[in-house]
């Protein structure tokens, strides 16, 4: 095993765990009994801010791990496959 494969694959362990624990935080996005009697989440003080509450941050750190994932897996099997 070369290096760099070893680094990476430690790399893609950590950023592995790192984005099935955040997948993990997050809530369910079902709608539940508010949904059900209309409910609106705009109207409230919650649905106003929901772009500063921690979900809104979980939601935004998934999508950072996930690309960073992806962009992950792609650099190191074309390392693996050309280097390696």
């Amino acid at each position: 095993m070369n290096v760099f494969e070893i680094i990476g694959g430690v790399l893609l362990l950590i950023s592995c765990l790192i984005l099935i624990g955040l997948v993990m935080m997050q809530e369910a996005k079902q709608g539940g009994l508010g949904s059900s009697f209309g409910e609106s989440s705009a109207d409230s003080y919650y649905g106003k801010n929901s772009g500063r509450t921690l979900e809104a941050m979980l939601g935004r750190f998934t999508k950072y791990f996930g690309i960073a994932f992806f962009v992950l897996v792609v650099i190191v099997s074309i390392f693996t496959v050309y280097i390696g």
